[in-house]
């Protein structure tokens, strides 16, 4: 690949990552709560919409969060008698950081439907790993396989230039250009590194000392995974929020429609009727005679709790105070939908619909869509997590170990959420059918360094165990009486 190529090819796949980035903004922005409101007609938007200016009753959240508490990467398996090279990726594993950064990728997969990682090697050729935000990194498919990543592309900004680096099976081309729009100096860091305005173009090559231009390449593959969140056979991965949003908006309205009638109706109110605005006379100061009339001001009527009224026909009625349930009990229809919509269960979303009077049976059962949701997660995480380790070895320059990963078994936190009591009568049931130790433990969620730590310190107490038995016996054996 020459100079031109990679330049077309960077320009190629930064149209379409920059394409995606105003979406999976709105969508972090959703998670967030930073949710515009939607207005029926334009009269009451423009009446009342600055009085409710970042209000939001977030129910994206919790749909979120209920199924990535229950993902966690615990470790990982390989062939026989590979232990020490599983602990050995395990432990590169920790060196990075990852269960931080596993856990703010999973979530950021769930909310904007991906997110990546990049292995690459520090200047102690020691594998690096970081997790990416989708919003900078793309990765280029084959056409014909789309497993196969023929090129991916990073990129970042700081306060005055744009980096892109474009990572290929045997280059890396590392580019720069002037940032085209800088954010407010007041905005967080993490805001000011979003690029708002973009250009295609205007790239040029960005020296590192000490390095050639362009990279070569020592990994040998692209260096970038995608973790992508239920991919369709024919389409982009889906995020877990896209399809409550409108849910979320319409719920959000309701509220701004309750809390005007709370404001204008929520209490009774009484009204005159066959009398116009009460008068009071206005009298001349110099001759004291009455030289016209004028309305009595209602605010001072209201705080004196003082009306005079006349007239043959006046009467007073009243109207009773509006019914706000009618809001919330849609309200509550919208959430249980979003329940069951997304698979959530009720109690996460503190819904009533269809949970009065359940047992703990039931309650259980109410989590099975939210277990089946999380395995479909893992199923689609696993290999992307099998290349990771993959791509570790090969930083490592350990062309075997890479060879085994391919077949690693990956490990995760069982998903199901049980009482310690309810955990630990199946593990003492599973141990009476004959369940190896060092299953169990894993079934109980230990990582591999805790396994090999427990399995070590149950090996000294068993050999504790079995020397003092074996001394206790010598000492209360009886002495032996001779024979006569």
């Amino acid at each position: 690949m020459d100079y031109l190529e990679a330049l077309r090819l960077t320009n190629r796949i930064y149209a379409r990552l920059v394409g995606r980035r105003p979406i999976f903004d709105r969508r972090e922005q959703y998670y967030e709560g930073k949710q515009p409101l939607s207005f029926a007609t334009d009269e009451w938007k423009k009446a009342n919409a600055a009085r409710y200016t970042g209000f939001s009753d977030n129910w994206t959240r919790p749909v979120v969060d209920a199924e990535g508490e229950r993902i966690k990467h615990t470790g990982l398996k390989l062939g026989k008698d590979m232990d020490a090279a599983a602990e050995k990726l395990w432990n590169q594993w920790l060196y990075n950081e990852m269960e931080m950064q596993s856990s703010q990728g999973f979530v950021s997969s769930l909310i904007t439907s991906r997110s990546f990682v990049i292995v690459w090697g520090d200047s102690n050729d020691e594998p690096t790993i970081t997790w990416e935000h989708a919003s900078d990194v793309e990765i280029e498919y084959d056409w014909a396989n789309p497993r196969i990543r023929k090129a991916a592309l990073k990129t970042w900004a700081d306060e005055k230039l744009e980096y892109a680096t474009l990572y290929t099976p045997d280059q890396v081309w590392k580019f720069q250009r002037s940032r085209s729009m800088a954010k407010d100096d007041k905005e967080s860091q993490a805001e000011q590194a979003k690029v708002n305005a973009v250009s295609e173009g205007g790239w040029v090559p960005r020296q590192v000392a000490d390095e050639p231009w362009p990279l070569p390449n020592p990994i040998g593959v692209v260096p970038v995974v995608e973790i992508p969140n239920r991919p369709m056979l024919r389409g982009d991965p889906v995020s877990e929020i896209q399809g409550v949003m409108p849910m979320q908006d319409a719920i959000n309205l309701l509220w701004a429609y309750l809390f005007l009638s709370a404001d204008y109706a929520s209490m009774p109110a009484r009204v005159v009727l066959h009398q116009g605005p009460p008068m009071t006379p206005v009298i001349d100061m110099t001759t004291g005679k009455e030289i016209g009339k004028k309305a009595v001001d209602m605010k001072d009527l209201a705080e004196k709790r003082l009306l005079y009224l006349s007239g043959a026909d006046t009467s007073i009625d009243s109207w009773d105070a509006a019914k706000l349930d009618v809001f919330t009990d849609t309200i509550e229809i919208a959430v249980g939908h979003i329940a069951a919509q997304t698979r959530t269960p009720p109690t996460y979303l503190v819904s009533k619909t269809g949970m009065s009077n359940v047992n703990g049976e039931g309650l259980k059962a109410s989590e099975i869509g939210l277990v089946k949701k999380t395995l479909e997660f893992q199923t689609f995480a696993t290999p992307a997590l099998r290349e990771v380790y993959r791509l570790v070895a090969l930083a490592m320059g350990d062309q075997s170990l890479a060879q085994a990963t391919r077949l690693a078994t990956v490990t995760w936190m069982n998903p199901e959420i049980r009482s310690e009591s309810q955990l630990a009568d199946a593990l003492v049931k599973k141990k009476k059918m004959g369940y190896p130790l060092e299953y169990l433990m894993e079934v109980d969620g230990l990582d591999p360094l805790e396994v090999k730590r427990v399995l070590a310190m149950a090996a000294r107490e068993s050999k504790e165990a079995m020397s003092f038995g074996v001394q206790a016996a010598i000492d209360s054996e009886a002495p032996i009486e001779p024979t006569p």
